[in-house]
């Protein structure tokens, strides 16, 4: 003791003097303070771990206790609040009010990416005072197991006043939709709505279908002040006689197969009609070109949707397409046509369009039948322009009609007497009936295959002196299109001048 008491005193004297700022004065660490202070504790640190976790798992408690404590604690914290937390449910507003998370050791499931959207938006049109229709895409997988319910409801600009609607759906592509289908709502009020002119909003509620998610709120529909017009609805005027309305276009397209379908429907359907068009890939730079006279000349809409191929539907989301183009003309024309660009329409001689379609007031929709051609075979020709003779010149052979074989027909309706329509035909006419023309006075060739093919049309020929030196059972000369090749010529010469042949 005596010892370490003078060194205690040492200690004290040197640190008093250190006290004093003087060069040169330093205090010596010891070795045996660190031992002390800090070696020591940290000895005894490790090896009071070491006891511990040998003791945690000799009693059952190693690292699953650890993560069953960690998720108790976070199952304690989810009870806390009746959502969990947005974004580990990328921004979806889940309601877990109703999951019981009291017992057991609650683990977590947690979504990354996304593999359908809820609602893809295209289009919404007014058809009446009350009466909207909106087109879009669903997502299958719910559409079929969930069947969610869609509303509706007008909300007005001028005063805020909500009116609520009902709503309904059609799914008109018979379930050929992949990831998506297509979904058309009627959306009907009790009253009108908009009509002040003060402009406002349709909206729609599109539902999950399930009790976990709150429908999402969708705008489809927003008119300004002074949008609203009446006289639109007017039946008995129509800025055009007919509408064309065209399927998704994609593919290497032909410009001079483009060309001559043109040409040849812009003359069929006259000077007061109007075709839509859509380009899904299809209407690259050289087909572009084939159009701008039609559309500087107002002949022609061409929409680009092209964005649709992002949402994997059927065919290039033609049902899609097709509906938004039925309301979009439901008030241009009396009539608006759906077939493809490798398809003419003809008309026999003996009567005219109108007077065919017309014929039945009762009649909302004509089915028409198809003449298929034969793809390939020509009459020999040895000309100098033969290779510049138009389509409707070279393929003229039609397949003979085998009897129970359905062949696939296409149609005109009036659209605004449907509420949603197909490819072949519209299944759902609010009014009007359904005439399928059993005769040939207005029918449509096809050329299949032909408005791809950007080489020659021909590979098998027959003998120009012979030209029924076919099978007679299977095919028949059909020079129908042929002989009007020259007219379609000069007409397109007169409306639109010279223009190339760009194969």
């Amino acid at each position: 003791m005596e010892r370490e008491h003078s060194v205690l005193k040492v200690e004290a004297g040197r640190e008093k003097a250190c006290s004093r700022p003087q060069l040169g004065c330093s205090t010596p660490i010891k070795f045996s303070t660190i031992r002390l202070n800090i070696i020591y504790p940290m000895v005894m640190a490790i090896v009071l771990f070491l006891v511990v976790t040998q003791l945690l798992s000799l009693s059952g408690f190693g690292i699953k206790f650890w993560c069953t404590e960690t998720t108790k604690v976070v199952g304690l914290e989810t009870q806390l609040s009746p959502s969990l937390p947005q974004g580990s449910f990328l921004d979806e507003n889940i309601d877990t009010s109703s999951i019981d998370l009291r017992h057991g050791d609650v683990r977590l499931f947690k979504p990354h990416g996304l593999a359908t959207y809820l609602y893809i938006d295209m289009s919404a049109y007014r058809g009446s005072p009350r009466h909207f229709s909106i087109v879009g895409l669903t997502a299958k997988s719910i559409e079929k197991h969930h069947k969610p319910p869609y509303a509706c409801e007008w909300v007005s600009s001028s005063n805020d006043k909500v009116v609520k609607g009902h709503a309904y759906k059609i799914l008109p592509d018979w379930d050929y939709g992949k990831l998506y289908t297509v979904v058309v709502i009627t959306c009907v009020f009790a009253e009108d709505v908009g009509t002040d002119g003060e402009g406002g909003e349709l909206v729609l509620y599109a539902s999950y279908g399930d009790r976990y998610r709150q429908p999402e709120r969708v705008v489809v529909l927003t008119e300004v002040k002074g949008e609203y017009n009446s006289s639109v609805f007017d039946t008995k005027s129509f800025p055009y006689d007919y509408v064309y309305c065209g399927s998704s276009v994609y593919g290497n397209i032909s410009p001079q197969r483009m060309r001559e379908w043109m040409a040849y429907h812009a003359k069929f359907f006259g000077e007061k009609s109007h075709f839509i068009l859509h380009d899904a890939g299809g209407f690259h730079e050289d087909v572009r070109k084939v159009l701008e006279p039609w559309i500087r000349q107002g002949r022609v809409t061409l929409q680009n949707i092209r964005q649709q191929e992002i949402y994997d539907g059927y065919y290039h989301n033609q049902f899609m397409v097709v509906n938004d183009c039925l309301f979009r003309s439901r008030f241009l024309a009396n009539w608006t046509f759906f077939f493809d660009i490798d398809e003419y329409m003809y008309v026999d001689p003996s009567t005219t369009l109108s007077d065919v379609l017309n014929e039945k007031p009762d009649v909302s929709q004509i089915v028409i039948k198809q003449v298929p051609i034969e793809s390939g075979l020509c009459v020999a020709d040895n000309t100098r322009d033969q290779h510049e003779r138009w389509l409707t010149e070279r393929l003229i052979y039609r397949r003979v009609l085998k009897h129970g074989i359905h062949y696939d027909r296409k149609y005109a309706v009036q659209a605004r007497h449907a509420e949603a329509t197909g490819i072949h035909m519209s299944m759902n006419l609010r009014r009007g009936k359904t005439r399928v023309l059993q005769d040939e006075r207005l029918r449509y060739y096809h050329y299949h295959g032909t408005i791809t093919n950007r080489g020659n049309l021909c590979n098998k020929f027959v003998d120009s002196k012979n030209k029924t030196a076919v099978k007679s059972v299977q095919l028949r000369l059909d020079e129908t299109m042929m002989k009007m090749a020259k007219d379609v010529k000069s007409y397109e010469l007169k409306m639109i001048g010279k223009q190339p042949f760009v194969l």
